[in-house]
C-alpha cells in the first residue's frame, strides 16, 4: 500500500520592504512648514502683523553678516554651557548622595521642587543685583537644569538590576560598591534623557539672564532689535536661539546614544 504524500507548498519570497529613513518625515514637515510660512506671510498676513517671510529673514541675516549672529550666539551658549555643567554636576552628586544617605531624599526633593518652581523672571533681578558679569546667566541656566537631572538620575540609579545588586552584596560589597559597580551604569540612559532636556533649558535660562542685564548675547540683541522695531532681525535672532537650543538637544542625544548603545531607542 502506498501512502500519498502532500505536495510541497511553494515558498513565496517575502516582498522587500523599503522603509523610509526616520529623518525623512522631519525634513518634509520642516520644508512644508517653511513653504506655508512663506506663502502666508507674502499673500495672507498684512505687513503690520509683524510676521516677516523666511526670505525676508534670510535677507536680513545676510545683511547683518555671519559674525553678528555668531558673536552673540557664542556668548549665550557659553554661559548656558557653564550653567548646564554646574547644575547637572550638582544634581548628579546629590542624587548619588541620596542612595548612600536616604534620609536626605525628602528635603532634597523639596528643595529641587522649590528651585524648579521659582519664577526665573522674578528671581533673576535679584541675581543681577547680587552678582556681576555672566554669573546671573550661569546661575539661571543651572537652576533650569537642576531638577530635571536630579529626578532623572535618582530614577536611573534605582533602576539597577536587582540580581546584580545581590551579587555585589553576596561578595561583601556595601552601598558604595553597588553604586560604583552597578547603579552608575544602569543610570546612564535615564541620565542622558534628563541631560538632553536640560540642554535647551540652559539656553533659555541664559537668554532670560541676558534680558535682565548683559552687555551682549542673543537676549540683549533681541531686546535692542525689538525696541528699534527691527522685526526681521528680531525674528532672525529668535531662530538662531531656537537653532542653538535644538543643536544642544541633538548633540546631547547623540552623545547619549553613543555611550549607551544597549538602551532602547528614545531612552538615551
Amino acid at each position: 500500500m502506498t501512502v500519498a504524500t502532500a505536495a510541497p507548498i511553494p515558498v513565496v519570497p517575502a516582498a522587500r520592504s523599503f522603509g523610509r529613513p526616520s529623518w525623512l518625515a522631519s525634513v518634509v514637515g520642516i520644508v512644508g512648514f517653511v513653504l506655508v510660512w512663506q506663502l502666508g506671510a507674502t499673500y495672507v498676513l498684512d505687513k503690520s502683523v509683524g510676521v516677516p517671510s523666511p526670505t525676508d529673514i534670510l535677507h536680513q541675516m545676510s545683511h547683518d553678516g555671519f559674525s553678528f549672529y555668531w558673536r552673540n550666539a557664542t556668548t549665550t551658549v557659553s554661559a548656558a554651557f557653564k550653567g548646564w555643567v554646574w547644575g547637572n554636576l550638582l544634581a548628579i552628586a546629590l542624587a548619588m548622595l541620596v542612595l548612600i544617605a536616604p534620609v536626605i531624599e525628602k528635603p532634597l526633593i523639596q528643595l529641587g521642587v522649590v528651585v524648579y518652581c521659582l519664577p526665573v523672571v522674578a528671581i533673576g533681578p535679584v541675581f543681577a543685583i547680587v552678582f556681576n558679569g555672566e554669573t546671573p546667566k550661569v546661575i539661571l541656566a543651572a537652576m533650569l537644569c537642576f531638577f530635571t537631572t536630579l529626578i532623572g538620575m535618582i530614577l536611573g540609579l534605582r533602576s539597577a538590576d536587582r540580581t546584580s545588586l545581590d551579587v555585589v552584596h553576596a561578595y561583601g560589597g556595601g552601598p558604595m560598591d553597588k553604586l560604583v559597580k552597578v547603579r552608575l551604569r544602569a543610570s546612564l540612559p535615564s541620565l542622558f534623557a534628563a541631560l538632553r532636556i536640560a540642554a535647551p533649558s540652559a539656553i533659555l535660562g541664559a537668554i532670560i539672564g541676558e534680558y535682565l542685564g548683559a552687555e551682549r548675547g542673543l537676549g540683549v540683541t533681541m531686546i535692542n532689535s525689538q525696541q528699534a522695531l527691527e522685526v526681521s532681525r528680531t525674528w532672525a535672532l529668535a531662530l538662531v536661539a531656537t537653532a542653538a537650543a535644538g543643536g544642544a538637544y541633538g548633540v546631547t542625544a547623540l552623545i547619549g546614544r553613543m555611550l549607551t548603545p544597549w538602551a532602547p531607542k528614545g531612552q538615551s
